[in-house]
């Protein structure tokens, strides 16, 4: 009987120790949506083993924050958190995180947004969860705001063995008759130190590939603010950067590459967000991105005295906003217009030097041939992807000479390469690829020329 007791132990032990593994295996491949709290709200939340996304549907189906292998991106207005204050058309109630706003803005008739806490702001979305599992969906939608004739839906999309969050959003018009809009996506980023929330990150910057043949005097243009801010510059590279610094400034950029990248350079952390520009459409003020740096607002009075807004963090929150915009829509009653963007958080380091298929790149790839007849190959990039980096090698002919692995990558995780490679045959390009964990090539990092040995 003890013998047979003890094997039933066992058995049960083996039976509990399968069922422990079998639910971690299910945890790691499993998207998840379901009802939470979220510091004193009513939420909902996707997550899978790389993300949290708590959304508010009340207070205007506000994504509240993304939460990215422990890091937290957005703001969240410490003096309206946990609450909601009903539409207002007088007030703005600034919650944080993620919102749908309409543009043009503006107050100078029934074709411009005025904004404030109304009915596209802050009424509460109706909440539907789609789908959960290897992929996990939720759709948010406004009530019909009849200031404008626009209802919005949005859904929200998080594949299970990814970090990439993907957004699909409408207007359409529900008035009778004919109207225009843009509308675009607001995120609001957390610009505080980490470690000390009363005070300002000062490592905190924005990118957006500038336009060659901008429409803007300095490819970009300055809707709100100081005309010379030190904060702001074109590289050389022809990346538009800003640096964040404690004071109002709205910044418009007509940037048709389709990206902006938001790098926090204390906690090494990005998120890069995409959209599709379209070449034949047009937009609200010429401005595809547009970034605005929360902090105290100089102003000219009316006796022609300057002043400054108070500098208090309470009253000017630490944050930046990160804008994409849809074209003008031009909708006939019923009609509708969409919106499609792709968030990516990854890694960062102290540099960046722009946004590929396959992550960003911090330090630039760099290939080098060694004495021996091995390529030495450097360079440091936040993966996108969880998988492989791949070195496809080139003749100079352009013929694909082969391909050889190189080191698994994650996206939480900084990629540095250095790494001495025997190359088939004899190479004058390298391109640096990324290999998922199923095999699919999801693109470059960098194609560049192999630098010949160094004579001594």
């Amino acid at each position: 009987m003890r013998h047979l007791a003890l094997v039933l132990i066992l058995f049960s032990v083996g039976i509990n120790l399968a069922s422990a593994r079998a639910a971690d295996e299910t945890d790691q491949s499993s998207c998840r949506v379901e009802p939470t709290t979220y510091r004193g709200w009513s939420a909902q939340q996707l997550s899978n083993r790389w993300l949290k996304l708590e959304i508010v549907p009340q207070n205007g189906g506000r994504l509240m924050q993304v939460i990215f292998a422990g890091h937290p991106f957005l703001f969240v207005n410490p003096e309206y958190e946990g609450k909601y204050l009903p539409p207002s058309q007088s007030h703005w109630f600034n919650y944080g995180g993620d919102k749908l706003w309409l543009l043009p803005e503006g107050n100078e008739d029934e074709k411009h947004w005025v904004g404030n806490s109304d009915l596209i702001d802050d009424s509460p979305y109706t909440f539907r969860k789609i789908s959960e599992g290897s992929a996990c969906e939720i759709e948010l939608t406004s009530p019909v705001d009849p200031q404008t004739g626009v209802q919005i839906r949005r859904t929200i999309h998080l594949d299970a063995d990814s970090p990439a969050i993907h957004f699909h959003a409408t207007m359409q018009n529900k008035s009778g008759h004919p109207i225009e809009w843009s509308f675009q996506s607001v995120s609001q980023y957390d610009t505080s130190n980490s470690a000390n929330p009363s005070q300002q990150n000062r490592n905190f910057w924005t990118f957006t590939p500038a336009n060659p043949a901008s429409s803007y005097l300095k490819r970009y243009y300055v809707q709100f603010g100081p005309a010379e801010n030190a904060a702001v510059s074109v590289r050389e590279d022809g990346l538009f950067a800003l640096h964040y610094a404690h004071l109002a400034a709205e910044l418009w950029i007509d940037s048709t590459p389709g990206w902006l990248a938001v790098v926090d350079g204390d906690s090494k952390y990005a998120m890069v967000e995409r959209f599709r520009y379209e070449k034949k459409e047009s937009y609200p003020g010429n401005a595809s991105v547009i970034f605005w740096m929360n902090g105290p607002e100089l102003r000219m009075g009316a006796d022609g005295v300057p002043t400054v807004g108070s500098a208090d963090p309470i009253k000017s929150p630490y944050y930046l906003e990160a804008e994409l915009n849809s074209p003008l829509a031009d909708m006939q009653p019923g009609e509708t217009r969409d919106l499609d963007t792709e968030w990516l958080p990854t890694r960062a380091g102290s540099d960046f030097h722009g946004v590929a298929d396959a992550g960003i790149i911090v330090d630039p790839l760099q290939a080098t041939r060694l004495e021996n007849g091995n390529i030495r190959l450097s360079g440091s990039f936040g993966a996108f992807f969880e998988g492989r980096l791949i070195a496809n090698f080139y003749d100079g002919h352009g013929s694909n000479l082969g391909s050889q692995p190189l080191m698994d990558v994650s996206p939480s995780a900084l990629v540095t390469l250095k790494s001495d490679v025997k190359p088939p045959a004899a190479p004058s390009r390298v391109s640096l690829h990324l290999q998922d964990r199923n095999g699919l090539d999801r693109g470059s990092f960098q194609e560049i020329q192999i630098l010949p040995a160094e004579s001594h």
